[in-house]
């Protein structure tokens, strides 16, 4: 009979190269110290739990996303073809939700490999972050490969996704190259302020990605250099030349942002920075909202001033590992996986 398995993921931040995961593109990606954090055990039903709110499912159900907080476990479950499986999933999540830090990726991640887990399914872990981008991809949202990659691989990372813009087959498309970058860097000085203002990444990337698939020059170009700026940026990130990585991160913000890819409240937060301090600061995911990253070797004035325009959390990207499934054979191991769910759940925002 299956066990019981804690399954957790962290989040991501992109520092450089975004959004040109979706573009055959390189990034520079480093986890969050948030989690989705999962608890599968066996059960007399299919149900899924977050929040206080649980849900049954029935055989007779339509496992399709409504927009609700459940969304992400159907998916999941449709995909696997397990409608009729009998155990409980309860997650908690505290990487800010609809905050361009991939708090539905690792939601995704962290339930997928849960479930595979408890069916006795073993995945290579390549194979694991395209099913999860698979299933945000075609259940969820129009996403690139960032997310799932950081999410399911976790700590700081160059990411080379060529020959992966356009969407494939998940059996036909090529594994994008990780690059683990932690060995060789001792400070991350960057800093993550949240705007306050969720958002849908897809209603940010889909107009860009249509005139891209159109063959618009000027998106073509600008998402040709921005890769390039990534790859700049990797030497300066492991030079620690900090002057020159912060010239980069703004290019790479001018070049999104003049494609329609920031906002207001971005730009407020930018512009805070800045004057704070920071050698470079841009988008951390998608834009419209969401969150800033800032590159800040001198935090503190930097964070009072993102505080002061109206930031509404302040993060910290650091390595952390990718995702982990542990399986739960003692009360001791229960006791655990229950203190987890409870930390992590006494600090999510699911406000939709």
């Amino acid at each position: 009979m299956p066990g019981a398995y804690l399954s957790t993921a962290p989040g991501r931040a992109g520092i450089i190269g975004n959004p040109t995961d979706m573009y055959g593109g390189s990034v520079i990606s480093c986890s969050t110290q948030e989690r989705a954090v999962v608890l599968i055990e066996p059960a007399d039903v299919l149900s899924f739990e977050v929040a206080g709110c649980r849900r049954v499912i029935q055989p007779a159900d339509a496992l399709k996303p409504d927009g609700g907080y459940f969304d992400v476990a159907m998916a999941v479950v449709d995909y696997l073809n397990l409608k009729n499986a009998l155990f409980s999933l309860r997650w908690a999540c505290d990487v800010p939700f609809r905050a361009g830090l991939s708090s539905s990726s690792a939601l995704i991640v962290s339930i997928l490999n849960a479930v595979l887990a408890y069916m006795g399914r073993s995945v290579h872990i390549y194979y694991r972050a395209e099913m999860a981008r698979h299933i945000e991809l075609h259940y969820l949202v129009l996403c690139g490969y960032q997310d799932a990659y950081m999410c399911t691989i976790g700590g700081l990372n160059f990411l080379d996704f060529r020959e992966k813009q356009f969407y494939r087959a998940l059996a036909d498309e090529p594994y994008a190259t990780v690059e683990s970058l932690a060995p060789f860097i001792d400070e991350y000085p960057f800093v993550l302020a949240h705007t306050g203002i969720k958002r849908n990444s897809a209603r940010v990337h889909q107009p860009i990605r249509e005139r891209w698939l159109e063959g618009d020059r000027e998106v073509v170009r600008s998402y040709l250099r921005i890769a390039h700026v990534a790859r700049m940026g990797k030497r300066a990130l492991l030079e620690a030349d900090w002057r020159t990585l912060g010239e980069l991160m703004l290019e790479n913000h001018e070049i999104q942002r003049d494609l329609g890819g920031s906002g207001p409240e971005n730009e407020r937060l930018i512009q805070a920075a800045l004057n704070a301090g920071a050698l470079g600061a841009k988008l951390a995911g998608a834009g419209a909202g969401g969150t800033i990253i800032a590159l800040a070797p001198e935090p503190e004035p930097v964070i009072r001033e993102l505080q002061r325009a109206g930031a509404s959390r302040i993060l910290s990207p650091r390595p952390a590992p990718g995702v982990t499934v542990t399986p739960l054979r003692t009360d001791a191991d229960r006791q655990t996986a229950e203190a987890a769910l409870l930390r992590r759940s006494r600090r999510e925002d699911l406000t939709q």
